[in-house]
């Protein structure tokens, strides 16, 4: 019997390395699949990895039907026994919606992707509409780290390597650019980047940043820091 699965975690837990996955594992056995993906950050129609895996998919629209998307393919002979669906998130309410018939009438398996809340902590329509309806939502196992070594639970949004609180709720960028914050100058573009964090540093905005050069200005943090470890320093320093 046919699932909608959803995958969930934060940024940086492998949620695209376990679509690529699953994806070789079914085609491994001879079903048929086909991979969808919306505003990955490879950019264009693909699913990439941070372990460097990517392949080619089809780029999910605004416009984009999966319901038409799997009937044209069927009609023409192809076989389409589940979906991969990346970066879920980015789906209007209406996809999943069409993700759900699928599953329920033409007994396709569709395994999504992607976070759950956005940079304020807020769901997302699309993977709120996913938790409604899904079969089942797992959280993935593999943990992704606040930069204190606790387990992040939080995405947050950096612009110039500040975090911010405020803007629009879809700006695409990448844990990679989350870091120190480019030289300010007239024809500077702000750089957006990403971040996990953990709860307790999510709320009171201490990126890694931040808190490298409170460290470096040898100023206390305004709490207790008990495991956080400063980078280049074996100790654990205390307010």
């Amino acid at each position: 019997m046919a699932e909608l699965v959803f995958f969930s975690g934060t940024m940086d837990c492998g949620k695209s390395t376990l679509a690529l996955q699953m994806d070789h594992n079914h085609r491994a056995r001879g079903r048929g699949g086909v991979r969808f993906s919306r505003n990955d950050r490879a950019g264009g129609a693909r699913i990439s990895s941070r372990l460097g895996l990517e392949t080619d998919c089809v780029e999910v629209l605004d416009t984009t039907d999966f319901w038409d998307e799997v009937i044209e393919r069927r009609t023409r002979g192809l076989r389409v026994d589940y979906l991969i669906c990346d970066e879920a998130q980015f789906y209007s309410p209406l996809q999943v919606e069409q993700l759900a018939r699928i599953v329920d009438e033409i007994d396709v398996d569709v395994f999504a992707f992607g976070i759950s809340a956005d940079f304020r902590t807020r769901l997302f329509p699309g993977s709120q509409r996913l938790i409604e309806l899904a079969d089942r939502v797992q959280v993935l196992q593999v943990e992704a780290l606040c930069w204190c070594g606790r387990r992040a639970t939080h995405n947050a949004r950096t612009v110039d390597g500040v975090m911010v609180t405020e803007g629009a709720q879809v700006v695409v960028g990448d844990v990679d650019m989350a870091g120190d914050p480019a030289s300010a100058s007239a024809d500077h573009a702000p750089v957006v980047g990403y971040e996990t964090l953990c709860r307790r540093h999510f709320m009171r905005r201490v990126t890694a940043h931040g808190a490298n050069v409170m460290a470096q200005q040898d100023q206390l943090l305004p709490f207790e820091v008990d495991a956080c470890l400063w980078h280049g320093s074996g100790e654990t320093r205390h307010s």
